[in-house]
């Protein structure tokens, strides 16, 4: 298949909600849009292992596995608990924007204490990527269905494949800026506690949700 007739294909599949587009969100809210971005690069690193593993045949053999998919699945969920968690005892934005972005203050209008390192944000992503099982039925049980048998295979998984990450910095883009749209509304301390309380309920319906996951 043509990587531009994939990409709109692609942007659509990267745009579903699920836990790194929702972490891309709260990134964007609480450090701007472009250390979301950076933090992106976790997740497409978890997701270009997928696809190394799909290329070679092993995705099969993982999504063959029983204990494989639980053990990823319960590795997830429990990340997600704890991001819930975190979030929901959290009292502010939780922490001052990165390098890069502009200068805020929390809603009391105090300078907020130091935030979190890009390499933190990558490394969130990256956790939320390679945790979770349906991104492996992605790539394993999806991607071949775009593969023309009659030309080389490995060169068409790495179209396809570098398109879809390509993807997944436009879905990251659209998710961080709607967060710093949402964090430019929130005016007042008795917001940003409910904000934080939504956040961590999301990461922890979704980690409840990941252990319903069935292959």
């Amino acid at each position: 298949m043509d990587a531009l007739l994939f990409f709109p294909l692609a942007v659509m599949i990267a745009l579903t909600p699920g836990p790194n587009n929702f972490c891309a969100l709260n990134h964007g809210i609480r450090h701007g849009v472009r250390a979301a971005l950076v933090g992106t690069c976790g997740r497409v690193a978890a997701f270009a292992i997928f696809l190394a593993i799909s290329a070679i045949g092993l995705g099969a053999m993982l999504l063959a596995s029983e204990a494989a998919f639980t053990a990823v699945k319960w590795a997830g969920a429990a990340y997600l608990f704890y991001l819930g968690a975190r979030a929901w005892r959290s009292t502010d934005f939780g922490g001052a924007p990165l390098a890069g972005d502009e200068a805020a203050t929390t809603a009391a209008g105090a300078p907020q204490p130091p935030g979190a390192s890009l390499r933190q944000l990558v490394r969130q992503e990256f956790l939320l990527g390679i945790s979770n099982p349906k991104a492996i039925i992605l790539f394993a049980a999806i991607f071949p269905q775009f593969i023309d048998p009659a030309k080389p295979a490995l060169r068409q998984f790495a179209v396809l494949g570098a398109t879809y990450l390509l993807a997944e910095f436009v879905s990251s883009l659209a998710y961080a800026t709607g967060g710093r749209q949402i964090r430019r509304v929130i005016r007042s301390s008795k917001g940003v506690a409910r904000l934080n309380k939504a956040t961590g309920g999301f990461f922890i319906g979704a980690g409840g949700l990941l252990m319903a996951a069935h292959r």
